[in-house]
């Protein structure tokens, strides 16, 4: 099993409390935009993104933010994972459908599918990765704008005209496809 290391010498170990705790209200925060009567619970989802992160090839981070951002990644895949083997028939049910109105900017009754979330921030991804990536560390992980522009060396000026663009193509994306 690979470890989890830091490349800072005042990194704290993932297990500390302080880190639980964070990581729980990122998954808090993941799970809020999930079906009310999903199988998965915020301590079960940091502890499948723990057990994957821990099972990958070695994994370093530079600073406390870079480990939350790299976690809240991991979390999103397991519920994308999940929305996955859902529609497959493997637990059976319909697409789910997940608030992103924070996102979108947009009236508090916008729903959008975990999957055509994914699908549409792979798009953006391929598109400018930088956007994706500061939709992925704001939005799922929580970061403010400051941390993430410490965490990608860019100003928080960036980040803010990246979150901009970022929201207002995944909607004018969301809104072609018919999900929002």
């Amino acid at each position: 099993m690979a470890t989890l290391k830091s490349t800072s010498a005042d990194q704290r170990d993932p297990l500390d409390p302080v880190i639980v705790a964070e990581l729980k209200r990122i998954a808090a925060n993941h799970m809020r935009k999930e079906r009310p009567n999903h199988t998965l619970q915020p301590t079960a989802l940091v502890n499948e993104a723990y057990v994957r992160l821990a099972q990958s090839p070695e994994i370093t981070w530079e600073t406390r933010s870079h480990f939350l951002a790299v976690a809240s990644q991991v979390m999103r895949r397991i519920l994308v994972d999940h929305a996955r083997a859902r529609v497959t028939g493997k637990r059976g049910g319909p697409r789910h459908q997940v608030t992103l109105s924070d996102v979108l900017a947009a009236t508090d009754d916008k729903t959008i599918d975990i999957l055509s979330l994914d699908e549409a921030l792979n798009r953006l991804a391929a598109m400018d990765a930088r956007q994706a990536r500061v939709v992925e560390m704001h939005f799922f992980a929580g970061l403010s704008f400051s941390e993430i522009g410490l965490l990608m060396n860019l100003s928080e000026r960036t980040i803010k005209r990246d979150w901009s663009m970022a929201r207002v193509w995944l909607y004018a994306e969301l809104s072609k496809s018919g999900v929002t």
